[in-house]
């Protein structure tokens, strides 16, 4: 799933209401109603709704690896991949980021996280075990300003 730096992806985009999210992808499985929903989607969606419900926050999470379902941006794959080579990548090709506590916040609008769900040995069998290397296991996108308000 290709993201849209600062807008979202092509199902559902920053400021779209609820209400026309819901007629495209169905209704939440987790958080109808709230603030945050989760859509069953391929990688799973996660919306969360500004007090006006419209979009202000769009997360795709890894899909376990498969190739064709996982984040990607400008040719790189986003998600299901060590945090640090994505990063490195993206920063070959000319775009900057941040570092926040949990990844990379990039300047063009979206952040590259890790909550360490996932060990260094889910993608590299030989990884010690105490390999510390963090998996990107999501990305969310938004104007960089949302990513700035710390």
């Amino acid at each position: 799933m290709e993201i849209i730096p600062g807008r979202g992806v092509d199902l559902v985009k920053i400021g779209d209401p609820r209400a026309q999210v819901e007629e495209r992808v169905g209704q939440p499985y987790h958080g109808p109603g709230r603030d945050r929903a989760v859509y069953a989607t391929s990688p799973t969606l996660v919306i969360t709704y500004a007090a006006d419900d419209t979009v202000e926050l769009v997360e795709i999470a890894h899909h376990g690896g498969i190739d064709d379902a996982e984040a990607r941006y400008d040719g790189v794959r986003l998600t299901h991949r060590f945090l640090d080579d994505v990063v490195a990548e993206l920063h070959a090709k000319g775009y900057t980021s941040t570092p926040s506590s949990i990844g990379h916040d990039f300047h063009v609008g979206f952040a590259v996280w890790s909550m360490h769900s996932l060990s260094a040995g889910d993608l590299d069998p030989a990884a010690a075990e105490d390999d510390e290397r963090a998996v990107a296991e999501g990305v969310s996108v938004a104007p960089y300003a949302y990513f700035d308000e710390g």
